[in-house]
């Protein structure tokens, strides 16, 4: 959309979609109104306020009405003024892991750059792909699920990869905004994330609902157990599904031959070299955390610590100041303390109470059962975000198991179905992050997510069930 000429005070003439957006934040604040006041008696105050807040930032995140960080400062300070929660809950996103592995993943990014290690990544990369656009994209998703079984943080694999298909998008001739770049970089998004929640050690809400079960009903599901019940179907066959709807949704033309050529291998620069020795130890700590027990987070932050160090050299020195986008960092935190306060005020549990309730869990056939679960869950991660999912259900798993009648590892693997399906963008802070390093629309991020949520729901949810009923599962 061009922008209109500025008037002559300097002050930027209103854009044709403000009024818009203006009816669009109304017409939210009003819902969110009106859905506190209503729960106000079936649920306490401080439920139904949150509930109102988590309909007015969810709507406002959702329909992009507002910048995505704007919506955020919105947030702390309405559950402030509100005391929904206490500030250390309210702000609880500042603290988690997820918020420290984006801000190391930011200067992660800016080092790759200043290094110009993308482009030689991606010359690499480059050679391995034909001139079709469909071999960029099946490319690009074969890389990042191979990667999923080597490296267990789906962060770790956006700060890695974006980067690269960022320069490589470039080298292809697709450029910024395009149809082309943006697919490639949504199959990088999405293709170190979705298809991972079927790999046990590769995304938290798998861990989470893994270490969860582990302590209160002594049940661990072993590596090959998990892989062979999630990955045919919502691993590998939700990856091919990925790429068609990209290829749909984003159409290009072919890549520029010239970015495919086989650029001379010259030998990588000092610089470059430091920053691949300390990549590579990076990598090395994150494979290993069973073993030292450091997250990877503090890793991350580790390494970004020496990448921003005077003299390193990795770094530009107006680094932090001009390159570290501070909005992208509000929104994570904002995510993340909605997802807090649902679950601090009780709001999630009262969720999966009604919804049990109400749908009648002890009736019908296993499988029913089975998909009925998936969809409390899937309601579940709406207000929670992903990690609410097993942070919610595994606690009420016992007594889901004697409603349903169903095997308690039943139930327990019910939740995947839950916490693999994301329907918009906000419910997973690691795709957030990819796409903000990324630099992706969010409304492009937002169709393709309720597309692939749509196929899931319909075609690779019986399909699922079928391969469940198959090994013995329902």
């Amino acid at each position: 959309m061009t922008a209109s000429p500025s008037p002559a005070n300097g002050s930027a003439a209103p854009s044709p979609a403000a009024p818009r957006h203006h009816a669009l934040i109304a017409t939210i604040t009003v819902c969110a109104l009106l859905g506190g006041w209503l729960a106000n008696g079936p649920l306490p105050l401080e439920q139904a306020m949150a509930l109102a807040l988590a309909i007015f930032s969810i709507g406002l995140w959702a329909t992009a009405a507002l910048p995505e960080y704007l919506t955020a400062l919105c947030f702390f300070l309405l559950a402030m003024l509100l005391h929904v929660a206490s500030p250390a809950v309210i702000f609880s996103g500042f603290n988690s892991s997820t918020f420290w592995l984006l801000f190391s993943g930011l200067i992660t990014g800016a080092a790759v750059r200043h290094t110009a290690l993308d482009q030689r990544w991606a010359n690499s990369l480059a050679a391995r792909m034909s001139q079709r656009y469909a071999s960029v994209v099946g490319t690009i998703i074969a890389f990042s699920v191979a990667l999923s079984f080597v490296l267990p943080s789906s962060i770790g694999r956006a700060v890695l990869l974006i980067p690269i298909v960022t320069s490589l998008a470039g080298r292809l001739g697709y450029e910024p905004s395009s149809q082309g770049r943006t697919g490639m970089l949504l199959a990088t998004a999405l293709g170190t994330h979705i298809p991972a929640f079927t790999i046990l050690p590769a995304n938290v809400p798998n861990m989470l609902m893994a270490g969860t079960a582990e302590t209160l009903y002594g049940y661990m599901p072993t590596y090959t157990q998990y892989l062979m019940l999630h990955f045919p179907v919502l691993g590998l066959l939700k990856a091919l599904v990925l790429a068609s709807l990209i290829l749909w949704l984003f159409p290009a033309g072919p890549a520029h031959a010239d970015g495919l050529a086989r650029v001379p291998r010259t030998p990588p620069t000092p610089l470059q070299r430091r920053l691949m020795i300390t990549l590579g130890l990076c990598l090395v700590f994150w494979m290993t955390d069973a073993l030292h027990h450091i997250a990877p987070a503090w890793i991350s932050l580790a390494a970004g610590i020496y990448f921003l160090w005077p003299g390193s050299g990795l770094t530009s020195k107006r680094c932090i100041n001009e390159e570290i986008n501070i909005g992208s960092l509000l929104f994570i935190g904002g995510v993340m303390g909605l997802g807090a306060i649902v679950a601090a005020t009780g709001l999630g549990g009262t969720l999966v109470d009604a919804a049990s309730t109400h749908i009648g869990l002890a009736e019908g056939a296993p499988w029913q059962k089975v998909a009925m679960l998936g969809g409390i869950g899937t309601l579940v991660a709406l207000f929670t975000t992903l990690p609410g999912v097993p942070a919610i259900m595994t606690p009420l798993a016992e007594s889901l198991s004697q409603t349903t009648g169903l095997p308690l590892a039943t139930v327990l693997m019910s939740q995947v179905l839950a916490f693999s399906n994301v329907i918009l963008p906000y419910q997973s802070p690691p795709l957030l992050v990819a796409i903000q390093l990324g630099k992706i629309d969010l409304r492009a991020a937002t169709r393709l997510c309720l597309a692939l949520a749509a196929v899931t729901l319909l075609i690779l949810t019986p399909l699922d069930l079928l391969w469940w009923h198959l090994l013995g599962w329902i």
